[in-house]
């Protein structure tokens, strides 16, 4: 696509600093995220004539698909690099590769709360208390420098939560005087301590010391010819400038979910499409997500002016289903979304005895015709109203409200089951459609033939928007619980354990993380567990204390 005049205007504006760049797409969609020393320089390069004509077909496509791009200033390179992968997996943009793992930048981390203190590399920031520094964007430079930390203050490096006399005889920090080993009585724990404020004021940046004695050595090795032990030394000077250098702590990016460039035409262009007397406001988008039957769970996105108002995001756990079956757990999930809304709406219990309410009889409802009630093919310029073309500010209700558009991430099958549901619940009334994957195909009930529009109707891909933040926020919660189920497996590990000892220890602490910080004392507290019990416990999972 040619250079437009926004996207030239808006080059003459980027600074030549170092600095991350976001290129988005016509949805607002953050396709790519690169960093840059001089970021005039770099983004110019995208929409260079000569780039263009380039082989390179992803580069290619990138730029066809670019419409618009944001920038990010930082203070320097590895800033530049953390924000870049901060900001990749937050949005994992499909021109990307790198950074979109779970992998996270190193940290190093104290907690002056134990025994004997120790620093240790994680990647992990966790509420337990401790002392964290970075992270740190260069990851061999931390270690390299955490070894010279250790060594220049002496402290321990192995690790046992508690040293005992025992692991002393074969620690070969303590065998090279690299540590003074509290463990065996050399030293108190306040002295101890002390050693530890030492090095936590080193990784503050009080290095300066430190960096003379490495430069006064480094000379003193190239004058004496001795050019590899200087060049050791000149190394060890920079990793201790990488990990002591000041970054800032970027917070999250105010970034939500893209939306159009116009949601307001969208809502209007869908309402002409599914013959609503008026644009849903409110839109509510289902999706079911389990894997070979397991961790069976829902999703409730809404959307208000189509836009996501997370607020009122909703997650469900099946309760009734005990299989794989998708239809079963739509059912489930509408029975129980609608249910306590109506509740919330009218105040009124609901059973299926419960007569149908029409929306003459629902107060301050808007006035949307039911799409059963539209015949197909049928003209919507006759149901639709001069508001289509009239705009609004969008303002959030402070009051439930019935929504005004159901989607449902599916086709006829799960379409049907959805409706049967609002027919027991007596609201019937509230649009419904499902939207299924292959192409796009709009069910609508009643109606045999589906609607296809094209990829590219704006209603459509209004209507993508809240299937796929459904399905993305379906599946955000179906990992949750995998992961929490393989953070409590670490407890079958634990010999002699049974599932209701297991059992009791989650009831106790309420999950792993909340165990790993309790005390022995508080472990032999627990049915099951005494003190030779709750101690080996303890032991147990500091030795599984990620590192």
């Amino acid at each position: 696509m040619p250079v437009t005049d926004h996207i030239r205007n808006k080059l003459s504006q980027v600074p030549h600093r170092p600095g991350i760049y976001l290129h988005k797409d016509r949805f607002g969609t953050v396709i790519y995220v690169g960093k840059a020393r001089d970021l005039r320089k770099r983004v110019s390069q995208y929409f260079h004539p000569s780039r263009r004509m380039g082989w390179d077909l992803k580069f290619n496509a990138l730029v066809e698909a670019i419409y618009d791009f944001d920038w990010h200033v930082v203070r320097n390179e590895p800033e530049s690099l953390l924000l870049e992968g901060k900001l990749i997996k937050e949005f994992s943009p499909r021109f990307n590769i790198d950074f979109k793992d779970d992998k996270h930048f190193l940290l190093l981390k104290v907690n002056l709360q134990d025994p004997i203190p120790r620093f240790t590399l994680t990647r992990l920031r966790k509420e337990d208390g401790s002392v964290y520094f970075g992270p740190f964007a260069h990851s061999g430079s931390v270690r390299r420098a955490l070894t010279l930390m250790r060594r220049k203050f002496h402290l321990r490096g192995c690790r046992p939560l508690t040293p005992t006399e025992s692991d002393y005889k074969h620690c070969l920090y303590g065998n090279l005087k690299h540590c003074t080993a509290p463990c065996i009585g050399n030293v108190t724990r306040d002295q101890y301590l002390a050693q530890v404020h030492a090095g936590i004021e080193f990784l503050q940046g009080q290095t300066e010391e430190l960096k003379l004695e490495l430069e006064a050595e480094m000379k003193r090795a190239a004058i004496a010819l001795e050019f590899e032990k200087a060049a050791q030394l000149r190394d060890a000077l920079e990793d201790l400038k990488r990990t002591t250098q000041k970054t800032e702590k970027f917070e999250r990016i105010p970034y939500k979910l893209p939306v159009a460039i116009n949601p307001e035409s969208d809502l209007r262009e869908l309402a002409r499409l599914l013959n609503l007397s008026q644009p849903p406001a409110r839109i509510e988008g289902f999706d079911i997500s389990n894997i070979s039957g397991t961790f069976m769970v829902a999703s409730m996105v809404s959307f208000w002016h189509g836009r996501p108002d997370r607020a009122n995001y909703r997650r469900f756990k099946m309760k009734t289903v005990t299989e794989q079956n998708d239809f079963a757990c739509m059912a489930e999930t509408i029975r129980r979304r609608y249910s306590r809304l109506k509740r919330e709406v009218f105040g009124t219990p609901v059973s299926p005895e419960t007569p149908p309410t029409t929306p003459k009889e629902v107060p301050d409802l808007p006035c949307i015709a039911p799409i059963s009630e539209l015949q197909e093919g049928e003209s919507a310029s006759e149901h639709a109203s001069e508001e289509l073309n009239a705009p609004w500010v969008p303002k959030t209700p402070s009051q439930p409200k019935l929504p005004d558009l159901i989607l449902i991430d599916g086709g006829k099958g799960q379409l049907h089951m959805a409706c049967k549901e609002l027919e027991k619940i007596g609201l019937s009334h509230i649009p419904i459609i499902g939207l299924a994957k292959e192409n796009e195909e709009i069910y609508r009930p009643g109606i045999g033939n589906p609607l296809v529009p094209g990829l590219d109707n704006n209603a459509v891909k209004l209507l993508q928007r809240v299937r796929d933040e459904s399905h993305r926020f379906a599946n955000t919660y179906n990992a949750q619980l995998r992961l929490k189920k393989i953070s409590e497996s670490i407890l079958d590990e634990f010999p002699g354990i049974g599932d209701a000892r297991k059992q009791a220890l989650l009831r106790k602490f309420g999950s792993i993380q909340r165990l790993r910080l309790a005390t022995a004392e508080q472990i032999s507290e627990v049915p099951g567990f005494g003190g030779k019990a709750a101690l080996e416990l303890k032991v147990f999972l500091e030795a599984r204390r990620e590192t």
